[in-house]
This record gives C-alpha cells, structure tokens and sequence, in this order.
C-alpha cells in the first residue's frame, strides 16, 4: 500500500534531471537548506509551492507526492487475506474499525470498496445480534452504490448485484425491481464469438481458454439458478425431485465435488431442506450425508480452482480475478458455518433424535475441532 512519498520523487526527479539542489532552490526560490529537509522528509513544502515543482518536473502533484489512491491487484489480495483471518481471530467489531479507516483512506479505490463490502455481507451474522448485521448489511449496501457509480462498468454491474443480494436481506424486494431491469436479459454470450476469432487466426490456447472461462461460469451461474429454481417448486413434488436430479446430474458430470465443493455445500443443505417440506425425511438424510462426507474430505483450504478438464482456468483466476483464488471467508469461519448449517438449523430440527443426523452432526464437529 502507497503512502506520500514526495522526499523519493523529488530526489528521483532531480537525478534525472542532473540538478543540484542549488539549481531546483533558486528555481523555486527558496534555500537550498529547505530543499534537502524536504528531500530527507524532515520538512515538506509550503502547499502553494505544489504546483510549481510539479510544473518544474513535467509531473502531476499526485505524482510529485507520491500518492497512489488505488491499491493494486496484489495489494488488495494481501489485505483482504488478513482482514478474513482478522474475523476469525480477533474481536468483530476490532475489524470493522479497521475496515472502516481503510475505506476512508482508500474512498476512491473501487475494487478496493467493493471487496470490502463482500467482507461486510459474508461475516454480518458475526455481529452478534439481527440489529448489528442489519446496519452491517446497510453499510455494504452503500459501498456497492458508490462502486456502482464509479468509472469500472464490469466492476459495477458486480456491485449492482450484490446492492440488490442487500435489498433482498434487508426485506426490501420492490427496491429490486427498480434496480433490476428484466426487459433486459438475453442469452447472448461474447465468449464463442472471441473463441471464433482467436481460432481464425491460428490462436487455439486462447480460444480453448476463453471457452473454458465460459463453460465454467455457466455451470457455476446453472447451478444457482437451478436452485432457486428448485425452491420456487416445492409445492409440486415432481417438478423438486426432477430438478434435484439435474442438478445432481450436472454435479457428477463436471465432478464439482472437487471442481467447486464450496458451492455443492450450500446446494446439499438446501436440498435436504427442501425434502424435509415434502416429506421425504429419508432423502433429506441422504443429501445431508452427501453435505457431511463432502464437509469432512479433504477440500481445504477451499479455493477456486481447476482440474484436468479446465486447464486453462486456474490461469484465468490468478490473472482476472481481483482477489484471486481466495474466498470470502477464512476456512476456520467457513468450518464453523459448516457445523452450524446442520446442528442449529430450524429445518433440521425435527431429526433432533435421528441417530442418522445425530452421527453426521459429530462427525462435523469433531473435524471442526481436529483443524
């Protein structure tokens, strides 16, 4: 992370240049003792002299100063690396004043912004009461509206997302509309016409990597439509078990099991959930043993990567992704979410005396415990 560092460019500046600090005082028209604090960091200029040393060195007064209001790609991995193992390691509301000054100090970091809002929504339900997460919520929420009028279109039309995933926690579905035009889904897709291009000229890797990239998003973008999808049909029993079969399907196809377990989980939970509501206790306790097998394997450190068959993706994640492979949360708060999806959850709680349930709910404990 940049700070000012006017004491370097000045001396940068004037090397390049083959000055003296003689030469750069009597241009400036101070002492040449002023000119060597300045250049030692004792001492800074007088703010009205800004903009003649920077006019001196063909340079703008950010430059001259050293300051770098945007983080870089690999700065912003680092810190969001430390602020998820700060929720899991320190006070919840430590971090929050932690995260707070660095958006004051980075107000015009967009990415920077926007990460922290993800941080925000994916540790609320640590703050310790519905109150808390609520005004946690809020404050994500009004990050994301300043990311999403910033000057990065992709960046914001994620940012447009997530303001909406905060409309909908907040109970404010209306809002969504408003926010979300339907007239304008489409099913066009830019990747098979890149592919096709990169083929036309002989260039077959990057064709295969983009088609790769594409076929990985939709599995990712299928599985979370199916599963809503699946919830919106749990008043016809046909049309839930036919789609749980899909998605198992899709699952066992691109053996998402070590591909992405991280978004398998949250489809078993509400899988098992969705055949409690019609009554199919039996396969609601297969799907939670799926959840507790795949829970307790050997899955971590949970990050996104690729396998055999997407080659090309892991490259694409390092080099496109802003954080990475890294994921939202640190694994110890993701272990314990894990547990707690199971033991605390309402829906479960009518297989309290299931010896069934009861044996995966220690079994996920005790692996919470072992790490």
């Amino acid at each position: 992370m940049k700070e000012l560092n006017l004491s370097r460019v000045l001396v940068e500046n004037r090397h390049k240049l083959g000055i003296t600090q003689d030469t750069l005082a009597e241009y400036i028209g101070v002492s040449k003792a002023a000119i060597s604090k300045w250049e030692t960091g004792t001492t800074y200029p007088d703010i009205l002299m800004l903009p003649r040393l920077a006019a001196y060195f063909d340079i703008s007064i950010d430059e001259l100063l050293g300051y770098e209001p945007q983080m870089s790609k690999e700065d912003i991995r680092k810190l969001y690396k430390q602020l998820s193992e700060e929720f899991s390691s320190i006070p919840f509301d430590d971090v929050m004043v932690h995260c707070r000054k660095l958006i004051k100090k980075y107000y015009s970091c967009y990415p920077l912004l926007f990460h922290i809002g993800s941080l925000f929504v994916n540790h609320s339900m640590l703050a310790g009461s519905p109150e808390k997460t609520t005004k946690i919520i809020e404050e994500a929420m009004q990050l994301f509206i300043r990311v999403k009028n910033g000057d990065d279109p992709v960046l914001g039309k994620e940012a447009l997302q997530l303001e909406a995933y905060c409309l909908l926690f907040l109970n404010r579905p209306n809002e969504v509309f408003n926010l979300l035009d339907t007239d304008q889904l489409n099913m066009n897709s830019s990747e098979p016409l890149l592919a096709s291009a990169y083929q036309a000229i002989g260039n077959n890797k990057e064709a295969k990597r983009i088609l790769q990239v594409g076929i990985y998003k939709g599995i990712v973008s299928l599985i979370n439509f199916l599963i809503p999808y699946m919830n919106l049909n749990i008043d016809n029993a046909n049309i839930f078990e036919e789609t749980c079969h899909r998605i198992q399907f899709i699952i066992d196809a691109f053996q998402l099991t070590t591909l992405h377990p991280g978004l398998l989980l949250s489809c078993y939970i509400i899988i098992a959930q969705g055949f409690l509501t019609i009554g199919h206790q039996e396969k609601a306790l297969d799907f939670l043993e799926k959840y507790t097998t795949l829970a307790i394997s050997d899955i971590y450190p949970l990050r996104l990567h690729g396998d055999w068959y997407f080659n090309f993706l892991d490259e694409w994640i390092e080099n496109n992704l802003d954080l990475g492979n890294i994921l939202p949360r640190d694994d110890s708060i993701i272990r314990h979410s894990i547990t707690k999806a199971l033991t605390d959850n309402p829906a479960f709680a009518v297989l309290a005396d299931n010896p069934r349930f009861n044996d995966m709910a220690l079994l996920l404990k005790n692996s919470e415990e072992d790490k």
